[in-house]
């Protein structure tokens, strides 16, 4: 579980995050969503600890991120930030190998091996692991950060609007790709998403941020109301009926 409790951060007198409390279960995808600004990708950053909060605490697993030691934190969760730039050329499988570090530091073993090898089949990269990151399309180079941050064989799995850039193709392979972590690995996963409609989808909880608050927290069909939504995006939205689920549709 992961669970925040009166967390804040300030940047300024006008621009601040929180207090956030929640609890994120175990296991599973949860979602968060909410307009630009909400705070999604600074609450997602603060509990992978790449970002301090000023306060409040936070735990993973048990472990107060504030406190546990980086080695160990590095082994119990991963996190993937939007921005993913390699200013060295490397290839796919040097790319994925990063993900073991925590565990190798630099000197990889066969049990590293195995790990980069299931994370690289896992992602289907198999036949562009000896390609450069900067010979790969957007969506193959996305999966290739995945893949990375798999390799690195954490319960907890942070991802920060992983569907960037992606066309629709590549957006759908990717959820799919989430859901199978979660599933068959048995990843928690939690990701920050921009359409509310593949987190409505894909997502076991969404939770929904305004202003630096979380103002909702439950599965889908709590979430993907009309007046939820419409409260949330500052817009009507209207929640249609579709043929695999509950649909936002924005006027």
């Amino acid at each position: 579980m992961i669970t925040l409790d009166a967390v804040t951060k300030t940047y300024s007198a006008e621009v601040s995050i929180g207090p956030v409390s929640a609890e994120i279960a175990r296991g599973g995808i949860t979602a968060l969503v909410g307009p630009n600004g909400a705070g999604k990708s600074t609450v997602l950053t603060m509990i992978g600890r790449l970002l301090g909060a000023d306060e409040g605490t936070i735990e993973v697993g048990g472990h107060d991120i504030a406190t546990t030691r980086s080695r160990t934190l590095a082994t119990v969760l991963s996190i993937l930030r939007q921005e993913n730039h390699f200013v060295t050329r490397l290839t796919v499988r040097q790319l994925v190998g990063f993900g073991r570090f925590p565990h190798s530091r630099g000197r990889l073993t066969a049990e590293d091996e195995r790990h980069i090898d299931a994370a690289i089949d896992f992602l289907d990269l198999a036949d562009l692991q000896d390609r450069y990151l900067d010979q790969l399309s957007g969506g193959q180079r996305q999966r290739a950060y995945v893949a990375m941050v798999l390799a690195q064989d954490t319960e907890y799995v942070l991802l920060d609007e992983p569907l960037n850039n992606l066309d629709m193709q590549h957006a759908v392979q990717m959820m799919r790709q989430l859901r199978r972590a979660a599933d068959e690995l048995g990843r928690t996963v939690v990701v920050v998403l921009h359409d509310v409609n593949f987190a409505a989808h894909y997502a076991d909880r969404i939770l929904a941020m305004q202003d630096g608050q979380v103002v909702e927290h439950g599965a889908p069909r709590e979430i993907m109301t009309d007046e939820v939504l419409t409260r949330v995006f500052h817009t009507e939205v209207q929640v249609v009926e579709g043929p695999h689920g509950p649909l936002a549709v924005y006027y």
